[in-house]
């Protein structure tokens, strides 16, 4: 009869046993991002679903405590994607149980065009107002001075981007917004490691989020988490995320309060069940616990993970220097007293070299060098965005610039040396036969 451990071993020697496949330059795809994983991966996942729990239970607990610790903050809740934290995040503050220190429909909140969509989308979704600001296009993130010239009588909130790992001034930013008594939501999803004067990101926003796709530095599949350190902010967020249920009982417990037939909340009947008493409308954003199982052991590896991002990062470019192409590329920049946890390189063609970004990409993806365009470049030429209710302060020249020049490489942990080698020297020839 197979035991539980016959059956965690025999995935283990089956991941071991999987034959790697090996790099040819040229034929050989060179994937912008993606995951790296391995046999406690894969063991993990398998012990959490010999449970058939299914649902979120002891590992995400473990990966909430062990997440939370890392980070330096008090509370860590798990959630569905990077995008639902960054829902979560900022819906919280429309709780009714804030108050005046809330955000109300109307409220302005201050961000940038020049990212990804769903730092943005729950400013709208709350029926609030962005408010855009130009960025930096050796950064690809805002300057502190945008931000402060952008505070307005309506302004309630700021909620920014650390832009592919490379951390904004978030110490500036927080100071900002304490002096002007303003909600800072900070958006970690491409930066998990990063650190602004020694602290990590996540420590400086009233709530920040991370993101698990298998594109981040660690990955659970989907997945994401927000992180606060304000236990009132905590368990509003887990409201919202939990159905928007009042009860504090997890899955499968209880009766935890000890009183679950006496409560009297709104106008239900004395005695109604605590367990089916909504004090927000929430939703369904909960992890389950076989992709909280990986997240645990992904942790793990996170250091090993930023190293080796920082390592390919300055490989490439040390490699670009070397071979002149910043004469023709801007070459990213990180902040003074910052580390980058860097999630990609962020280049943006110089419109004197004559080169067209487009023709750029394309023909580096014919010669199988994956990128990607710096998101959404500026999300009011979206589609979607067209009609929004917005405000911009000080135009959008910077985001225009980034919409039209930039684009990022890949530098994750899965990158060998002769695939950066590949690239470097593809990149090199791709420009000079591209230069007018």
């Amino acid at each position: 009869m197979a035991t539980r451990e016959n059956v965690v071993d025999a995935a283990r020697e089956y991941w071991e046993a999987k034959p790697k496949a090996s790099f040819i330059p040229g034929e050989t795809y060179v994937p912008v991002s993606g995951k790296v994983v391995d046999a406690d991966d894969l063991a993990a996942l398998i012990e959490a679903s010999l449970d058939m729990w299914l649902t979120a239970g002891r590992f995400a607990k473990d990966f909430e405590r062990a997440l939370s610790t890392r980070i330096g903050v008090k509370s860590a809740l798990l959630t569905t994607s990077g995008s639902s934290a960054n829902l979560l995040a900022f819906t919280a503050f429309t709780s009714p149980q804030l108050g005046a220190q809330g955000i109300a429909p109307g409220s302005e909140v201050i961000t940038v065009a020049a990212g990804f969509p769903t730092t943005v989308n729950p400013i709208i979704q709350n029926r609030c107002i962005p408010v855009f600001v130009d960025v930096d296009p050796r950064t690809h993130n805002v300057a502190p001075g945008r931000i402060e010239a952008a505070i307005g009588p309506k302004t309630r909130a700021v909620m920014l981007a650390h832009t592919l790992g490379n951390p904004f001034d978030a110490k500036h930013v927080r100071a900002l917004c304490d002096q002007h008594g303003l909600i800072f939501v900070e958006d970690c999803c491409d930066a998990l490691g990063a650190t602004v004067g020694g602290s990590a990101v996540g420590t400086f926003g009233d709530v920040a989020t991370l993101s698990f796709y298998p594109a981040h530095h660690i990955t659970t599949g989907e997945g994401g988490a927000v992180l606060t350190k304000d236990s009132r902010l905590a368990s509003i967020i887990e409201s919202f995320r939990d159905w928007g249920r009042d009860c504090w009982c997890s899955p499968g417990c209880d009766n935890t309060c000890k009183k679950r037939y006496n409560w009297q909340l709104g106008s239900l009947p004395h005695g109604y069940d605590h367990k089916y008493v909504y004090s927000h409308i929430g939703y369904n954003l909960k992890m389950t616990d076989m992709q909280a199982a990986i997240g645990l052991r992904q942790l793990d590896k996170l250091d090993g993970f930023i190293a080796a991002r920082r390592r390919n990062h300055a490989y490439l470019l040390d490699g670009m220097r070397s071979r002149g192409l910043d004469r023709h590329l801007i070459l990213p920049e990180a902040a003074p007293g910052t580390e980058p946890s860097w999630f990609g390189v962020a280049l943006s063609v110089k419109p004197e070299s004559g080169i067209e970004r487009n023709a750029l990409v394309r023909t580096l993806e014919a010669r199988k060098i994956g990128s990607r365009l710096v998101f959404a470049g500026n999300l009011l030429r979206q589609p979607a965005y067209r009609d929004i209710e917005h405000r911009v302060i000080g135009g959008l020249e910077n985001t225009d610039f980034v919409m039209n020049q930039s684009f990022w490489l890949g530098c994750w942990p899965g990158l060998t040396t002769p695939m950066l080698d590949y690239v470097l020297e593809t990149l090199d020839v791709t420009v000079r036969e591209l230069v007018r």
